[in-house]
This record gives structure tokens, sequence and C-alpha cells, in this order.
């Protein structure tokens, strides 16, 4: 038991007590990074599934490279990938190795405001994130060979095409 005399401990449990309680109610911080992409639709924007991937929807109205994937907004914009719940926002930086598969799979021609330097690749075939990311992001992800696909059947892989290496000459890597 403890003695009210004795340097006032009893007198510090309340502030403890106190204390924790408002350290519960506090709960863990949110690290997530809340941006503004400068995108705000009035409305939900009316999207399309995109051919081939048939779990991602695309807004082709969109002011930006907006797609619907798993209940989420998606956003590609100046060089990176945002998402959020809602239409309008407030949207989330996602780094490249959280970016679901299938986002990553849409082809070019469904990129509404695409990078400069995509506009050379090949409009059937998805985007070439090795380049836009770097080969360790790509072998991480088991990503190696896709962003060379300049056909974009899955069939051709040739490496330094679009500098029109290696065409008809059997010197294509990755097939």
């Amino acid at each position: 038991m403890l003695d009210q005399t004795r340097g006032g401990s009893l007198v510090l449990i309340p502030y403890a007590i106190v204390a924790l309680f408002v350290l519960l109610l506090a709960g863990p911080s949110d690290a997530q990074v809340h941006v503004d992409i400068g995108i705000h639709l009035p409305a939900p924007p009316q999207v399309v599934i995109v051919p081939g991937v048939p779990a991602v929807h695309y807004a082709p109205a969109a002011p930006a490279n907006f797609f619907l994937y798993g209940g989420q907004y998606w956003v590609f914009v100046n060089g990176g990938w945002h998402v959020s719940r809602h239409h309008d926002g407030p949207w989330i930086v996602v780094g490249p190795q959280f970016v679901p598969r299938p986002l990553l799979l849409v082809p070019v021609r469904y990129y509404h405001v695409p990078p400069g330097h995509w506009k050379q690749w090949n409009h059937q075939a998805a985007p070439r994130w090795e380049r836009e990311w770097g080969g360790e992001w790509a072998d991480k992800r088991g990503w190696k060979g896709r962003d060379d696909d300049d056909r974009g059947d899955g069939r051709g892989r040739g490496h330094g095409a679009d500098r029109g290496e290696g065409r008809g000459k059997g010197h294509a890597k990755g097939n």
C-alpha cells in the first residue's frame, strides 16, 4: 500500500493515468504525405475498362493519367503515382515499389497525359518502368525485360529497338 506521506507518489498516479489516456487517444501518427497534385474534379470521372487489364479502369476525359483500381483512384503525374479513396483527393504519394502490378501493365495509349519521352514508345505496350525507376526496382519487382516489349504482344523484347538496333538480325535479348 502506498503511503501518502512518502514523496507524494499517490499524487503522481492520477497524472500518469491522464498521460496514458492522452497517448491512447492520440493513436499512431499519420505517416502518409498528402499532396495537392492540381487535380480537382467536381464529380467522379466516367471510367472505361482497360482492355487486357480487366481490373483497371481509366478515365479518358480526365485532365491527367487517371485510373481506378481496387476501389481507389490512382493518378500518374509528374513522374510519380498518387492514390486516393476519392476522385478529388486527398492524394497520397506512392513509392514505385508499392504500385500494384495491374496498373503498371496498362499500355501507354491509356495515359491521357503521358510524359514527353513516352511518345516514342510503343503505345500498345506498357510503359518502360525499368527506365523510369531503374534496374534495381525492376529486379526487385521481377520486371526485367518487360519494359522493352516493343511490339506490345508479349513476344518481342528487343533491347535497343527504339534506336533501331537488333531488328531482324537475331540480336534481340530475352526472346
